[in-house]
């Protein structure tokens, strides 16, 4: 089935005009995209050419306005497989040349019609390419998407995104997390159980767990270590999620104890910045973040470089080289970003425990760093032998 061409009304938001503001007093003029209204948050850019429907609807992009770095965006349309969680999650979304016609097999309405249907603001039609330089100079900053109604002279919107609030210091992994414990039954025969806390979980995160024949209990942001261990797991995962990790002390109180009885654990993402706070270490917030289906990152305990998805705008803070002694014991960085040297995993050498900072489930993204699934189902198998 192929989506319809863009909609009367689609047309008529083509015409409304729509201002893009950094806190920076840039500004960047375009037309209405999606919704018609104001919206704001923390401006970033994504540099996957494919998968902007996962991306829409990965929790981490909580309060971020987003950016796609490739011009044309939204001719696959959307369907109702790819999304990764029961909504989108992005405060904005800024594209430079939305596509007039959605075309694929699988799609069932338009990118532009799902944006307004979930009251997403956003602007098409501005310089994206200029965007992201100024970004990459600049840094990640609040930003907020204006139009029809809400626009207004440049001082009066330049105050109200001065008015916003920041993302350092936010702790938003319990605004998108799971209120209620729920389970991922195994694919085929049922081999271990895991423990998994959602900080902002995607959903092809426990399917990848499951067709490595894992039930998968997921657990919402605020459980305890009592409740982690009333599901008698063989293994404990801490997902991806939004906001800065220096806020989550209690889950850095439960991964702690679920390091102290050496229970098995892998965390991607804010669950690698947890385990490096855990170890001791701190983070600290990117200048940009690294957000796309397309970063290099080197393995160290191979040498093999991986082609990776990530969505990140804060790091730990751990010495690149040799081993450092923890509470917990010996740890060295596993992988390492080779665009900047960011940490991108931590190995712990006396425990059976590692992490990644970007995401291995692939959705969307390469397939190259599937084999860390793999790697925690050995540490489990090694535990129970």
């Amino acid at each position: 089935m192929t989506a319809p061409a863009s909609t009367p009304a689609a047309r008529r938001r083509d015409r409304v005009p729509a201002a893009y503001v950094l806190e920076d007093g840039r500004i960047f003029r375009g037309q209405a995209y999606g919704a018609v209204g104001e919206t704001f948050g923390e401006a970033v850019f994504n540099t996957g050419m494919t998968g902007y429907q996962e991306t829409l609807t990965d929790p981490s992009y909580h309060r971020q306005v987003v950016t796609m770095t490739a011009p044309h965006i939204g001719n696959t349309g959307v369907n109702d497989e790819d999304p990764e969680s029961a909504r989108i999650w992005v405060a904005g979304y800024v594209v430079r040349d939305p596509a007039r016609v959605a075309s694929n097999w699988r799609s069932r309405r338009s990118l532009d019609q799902e944006l307004v249907d979930q009251g997403i603001v956003g602007i098409s039609g501005i310089d994206t390419r200029a965007l992201t330089r100024h970004l990459r100079e600049r840094g990640a900053m609040r930003c907020g998407i204006f139009s029809g109604a809400a626009l207004a002279d440049d001082a009066t919107l330049l105050e109200r995104v001065r008015r916003a609030p920041q993302m350092a210091g936010a702790d938003l992994c319990g605004e998108v997390a799971t209120k209620e414990t729920y389970v991922v039954p195994a694919i085929g025969t049922k081999r271990f159980t895991v423990a998994a806390l959602d900080l902002g979980i995607k959903g092809m995160t426990p399917h990848r767990m499951a067709e490595r024949g894992i039930e998968v209990h997921v657990l919402p942001a605020n459980a305890t270590a009592e409740d982690v261990y009333a599901v008698a797991p063989d293994g404990v995962f801490f997902s991806n999620g939004p906001g800065d990790p220096a806020t989550a002390d209690g889950q850095v109180a439960v991964l702690r104890e679920v390091l102290g009885r050496k229970t098995p654990f892998f965390g991607i993402c804010f669950g690698n910045q947890l385990l490096g706070r855990a170890l001791g270490f701190g983070t600290y917030k990117l200048k940009y973040g690294h957000r796309g289906i397309n970063q290099p990152v080197q393995d160290r305990t191979t040498g093999k470089v991986e082609v990776t998805a990530h969505n990140h705008g804060f790091a730990v803070d751990a010495p690149l080289d040799g081993e450092t002694q923890t509470p917990y014991g010996r740890v060295t960085v596993s992988h390492v970003c080779l665009n900047d040297d960011v940490v991108e995993g931590l190995q712990c050498l006396d425990q059976p425990a590692f992490s990644v900072q970007y995401h291995p489930e692939a959705a969307a993204g390469p397939h190259d760093a599937a084999y860390l699934f793999d790697r925690f189902v050995e540490l489990m198998e090694g535990q129970r032998a």
